[in-house]
């Protein structure tokens, strides 16, 4: 067994769910230190299990190429890693956090998805430093690990095609130990079974491991959810434990001051109104940069004020910078559909289901990403997906026999931009592969265009696949610069070169030669971020 660091467990349960068989394999001091964890981590025993990747030119890949990476994706022997971190359970706030890598099925490329949760402790104190998932099962399936490590399988037959709130609290229900520590849970929803390339690992009752369809490669295992426990006395040693208590405790008070006001409220989506007097609100599928007087209605602040909301705090986070917001009808208790819908919804989630497909309703674009939440879909490439479908119709692309092919669709209208309940229709149509138009989305804005032809990938707002986040890059031309770059494809964590495009120091409209060593810092430092995460 390799020596272990301060923070680490020195290994990863390795689980082949062809053969049932399991092992732990150890990881090389000098592993940790060079990549820490997370990311760095996860791309380094992606490389070990699953091999190098093709040996393509990225500059020079075929749309068949392309599209044949994203498919060997789902293959048997592509890996799903589970990574925490040295900061893992230490109290730390903001330090719960993991990562899910795998070779993405949306982009051909390495994938990683973040998630702050409980999950994150529980896997640190259950599987040590990572867990890695290989092989693909016969049958739907729940992996269970608890305080000795051991994995065990049961049948997930029952869960098959649940939401994925329904399959956490399905999961948590079963007969167990008896411990009075709760299990944690990880699972996927209709989408990562059918399969939807942009699907979710869903955790902690909603939170998701989002971008680049990292649920897509658990369903193609037919691994439904993984239950975690592990035990406090797991966790391994810190070097100055006295030192460390007094730091998290200086770390607490200072998240609670000015620097991160904007995130305990109104939160992220503050940056609604602020983007659109600033012109960087993407709308309509990126035809307009301002929603006008729309997006007072969807904006933070009016949220804020007429809506239902609860902070929703991470792990060992002492800022809540995630809201639970209500949707209500002129009641202030019922919405359309009956019963009030609660869903968190920051920035991103609402730009995507908002502004881009044209919505200034704040309750269906409340009801869209709790739909996502349940179907387990990265609200971000749903939204721009959907945008992408109304243009192309728009330009008539899509005729509407295509449109309403679908036995039980729920489309009966012509696509077009500010229809809430057309939105909420599409997402549950590509969330269960249903009929033309939801198969044709549910590969995403890239390969769909492909599909369509005539020109159809003309408006489809994405980068190497993932569809791209709620910044304007026709002004904020550094991000234009990462996004264009990094090798996640568009999003918005990978470079953060963003903020330089509101810094007083850059001119966010023109070029210049300092953008490149702006962008290059950018994701360096997001890499480093999510290798401590």
């Amino acid at each position: 067994m390799a020596s272990i660091r301060y923070g680490c467990r020195g290994y990863a349960p390795v689980v082949d769910l062809t053969t049932g068989e399991y092992r732990r394999d150890p990881i090389p001091a000098s592993a940790l230190r060079a990549t820490t964890g997370g990311i760095g981590l996860g791309t380094w025993l992606l490389h070990r299990y699953g091999g190098p990747p093709a040996d393509y030119d990225g500059a020079t890949l075929t749309d068949a190429q392309r599209r044949g990476l994203c498919d060997a994706a789902l293959e048997p022997d592509n890996p799903l890693i589970f990574v925490t971190s040295p900061l893992v359970s230490t109290r730390l706030t903001t330090s719960s956090k993991f990562a899910v890598m795998t070779r993405s099925p949306h982009t051909g490329f390495i994938a990683d998805g973040l998630s702050s949760s409980h999950l994150a402790v529980e896997l640190k104190r259950a599987c040590g430093d990572a867990l890695v998932i290989t092989g693909g099962a016969a049958r739907p399936t729940l992996l269970r690990i608890d305080r000795d490590g051991v994995p065990r399988f049961r049948s997930s037959e029952h869960l098959r095609g649940r939401a994925t709130m329904d399959t956490e609290a399905a999961v948590k229900a079963q007969p167990d130990d008896g411990s009075r520590r709760p299990v944690r849970v990880a699972c996927i929803g209709p989408a990562g079974e059918r399969p939807v390339r942009f699907a979710s690992i869903a955790n902690d009752g909603g939170r998701q491991a989002g971008r680049c369809g990292p649920g897509v490669v658990m369903g193609s295992k037919n691994l439904k959810a993984i239950a975690v426990r592990g035990s406090p006395a797991a966790d391994p040693p810190v070097a100055d434990p006295a030192g460390l208590r007094r730091y998290a405790r200086d770390l607490s008070r200072r998240s609670l001051g000015d620097a991160t006001a904007k995130y305990r409220e109104p939160d992220t989506i503050a940056n609604v109104s602020v983007f659109n007097r600033l012109g960087t609100l993407l709308t309509r599928n990126f035809r307009q940069s301002t929603f006008f007087a729309d997006a007072e209605a969807v904006s933070g602040e009016t949220r804020h004020q007429t809506r239902a909301t609860r902070a929703a705090h991470c792990a060992n986070c002492t800022i809540g910078c995630e809201k639970v917001s209500t949707a209500a009808g002129k009641d202030g208790k019922k919405n359309r559909n009956g019963d009030a819908v609660s869903a968190r919804l920051e920035y991103e989630s609402l730009f995507a289901l908002g502004p881009l497909v044209g919505v200034g309703d704040p309750d269906a674009v409340i009801r869209a990403a709790r739909r996502c939440d349940e179907l387990g879909m990265d609200t971000i490439s749903a939204g721009g997906v959907i945008a992408w479908a109304i243009e192309t119709a728009e330009q008539g692309l899509l005729s509407g026999l295509d449109i309403e092919s679908g036995a039980g669709s729920g489309i009966d209208a012509p696509l077009r931009f500010g229809d809430g309940e057309t939105v909420i229709a599409l997402l549950d149509d590509i969330g269960h592969r249903r009929g033309y138009l939801g198969n044709l989305l549910a590969d995403g804005s890239r390969l769909a265009a492909e599909h369509v032809g005539g020109g159809a990938a003309s408006w489809a707002m994405q980068v190497k696949g993932p569809e791209l986040p709620g910044y304007e890059p026709r002004s904020l031309k550094t991000l234009a610069l990462g996004l264009a770059t990094t090798p996640r494809g568009a999003c918005h964590n990978r470079t953060s070169a963003y903020d330089a495009g509101f810094s007083p120091d850059v001119d966010r409209l023109s070029v210049d030669e300092h953008r490149g060593r702006i962008a290059a810092a950018s994701e360096d430092f997001a890499a480093a971020l999510d290798s401590i995460i």
